[in-house]
């Protein structure tokens, strides 16, 4: 299915206001912050690409919500699927769109599992809703009704990357016994349970306050603007894609991957991003986290990660008892693009440990794990270009 044209847009809170305090930072610096943005796109390029990112769904279905903001839905189901395995649903995050999850749709399809993808309503291809519906308890509504509509009888493992995360919390506010019931087990991504009020976004504890202060009122002043701020970003492709790169993963990736990313932000509406960001502000389902103790949980992040630091995934991890936590060294806010193949090993464990746990009381106590992809270090350490001031352009 085609994907409709949506407006383009600058990137979430964080991104949007830090690139323009980058941009500020450009300007000072001058031709040594030039030579970097080269530098980088240079070994970006030649880590390679792939401008595939597409996955054919088995079925694509319209959920409508019960506000009536009809939400885009992609199913892939393996062929002579019957039931015996859980169903994944994965949810994704602020500003973003079920693309994110092209990796683990792939994986997770080809070693037999049905799974589920969606775009949050104001995102993707999913339709807008009315500016007070943007919140995350009604992101937990919708996902309920996605549920109910595609994948109504069987087990469920319902991850979630960030907001999509919260999304998942949300739920379990909202329908414990949907989590007793039927849910085997949960991963929770690069997300917090709250108190995104500490959220530095890269720049500072004290440059982050002032952020945090004053970006929602930024953006809800910027967002009648929507037509101007297109026509200065289709000039600034590259900029985009140096800001995009160092706020969103903390190792050099593929080019083609930046642009994705730079895709899904920048495709998200001013005045969606705008409205949800009050809400992501009071964010705090930590008493919600006590509704996930009868499930296997996985909680995966990275140290480089602007958004959601590890005193986010900590808490979680202190507050369900036996969850599982992999903490991944050189990894960004958006790792499920950035290391690919250790979330989706991880999310293969997360299965089998459900399986194997079916029946019996979870274990007292999980485990934590700080991992470096050594694969992924060498690539990058092969494909580096020679420190210097030569330019290459795409």
């Amino acid at each position: 299915m085609s994907r409709p044209e949506r407006s383009r847009s600058p990137v979430s809170l964080g991104a949007g206001i830090g690139a323009g305090l980058a941009a500020a930072g450009l300007a000072a610096v001058g031709a040594v912050t030039v030579d970097r943005l080269w530098r980088d796109r240079r070994h970006a390029i030649a880590l390679g690409t792939e401008d595939d990112f597409t996955v054919a769904p088995s079925e694509v279905a319209v959920v409508v919500a019960d506000d009536g903001v009809p939400l885009h839905v992609e199913i892939d189901e393996p062929e002579g699927w019957d039931g015996s395995r859980p169903t994944v649903i994965l949810s994704h995050g602020f500003t973003l769109d079920l693309r994110c999850w092209v990796f683990q749709r792939r994986a997770l399809l080809e070693a037999g599992h049905r799974v589920v993808t969606w775009d949050l309503r104001g995102h993707g291809t999913s339709g807008e809703g009315a500016e007070e519906s943007y919140n995350i308890e009604q992101l937990g509504v919708d996902l309920a009704r996605v549920i109910q509509q595609v994948a109504p009888t069987g087990d469920l493992v319902l991850a979630g990357h960030s907001m999509g995360g919260m999304t998942v919390m949300a739920l379990a506010e909202a329908d414990p016994g949907l989590f007793r019931d039927r849910v085997v087990a949960v991963a929770l991504i690069s997300t917090s349970a709250g108190g995104l009020h500490r959220i530095t976004w890269g720049v500072g504890s004290m440059l982050g306050r002032v952020v945090n202060k004053f970006g929602p009122t930024a953006l809800t002043q910027l967002s009648p603007h929507q037509d101007l701020l297109d026509s200065v970003l289709r000039g600034g492709k590259e900029l985009q894609e140096f800001f995009v790169a160092r706020g969103s993963f903390g190792s050099p990736v593929p080019l083609s991957l930046v642009r994705l990313t730079a895709d899904m932000i920048f495709g998200t509406p001013l005045t969606v991003i705008s409205a949800f960001t009050h809400t992501l502000e009071d964010h705090d389902k930590r008493e919600a986290l006590a509704n996930m103790g009868g499930q296997e949980v996985l909680v995966f992040n990275g140290d480089k990660d602007v958004l959601t630091s590890a005193v986010h995934s900590t808490e979680i991890v202190d507050a369900i008892p036996g969850a599982e936590h992999v903490f991944v060294r050189d990894a960004g806010h958006i790792i499920m693009l950035e290391h690919p193949e250790l979330l989706n090993q991880e999310l293969f464990d997360l299965l089998t440990r459900a399986d194997r746990s079916r029946g019996q009381t979870p274990r007292e106590a999980g485990s934590r794990h700080t991992v470096t992809d050594l694969t992924k270090r060498r690539r990058d350490r092969m494909a580096r270009p020679a420190r210097g001031r030569t330019r290459a352009r795409a």
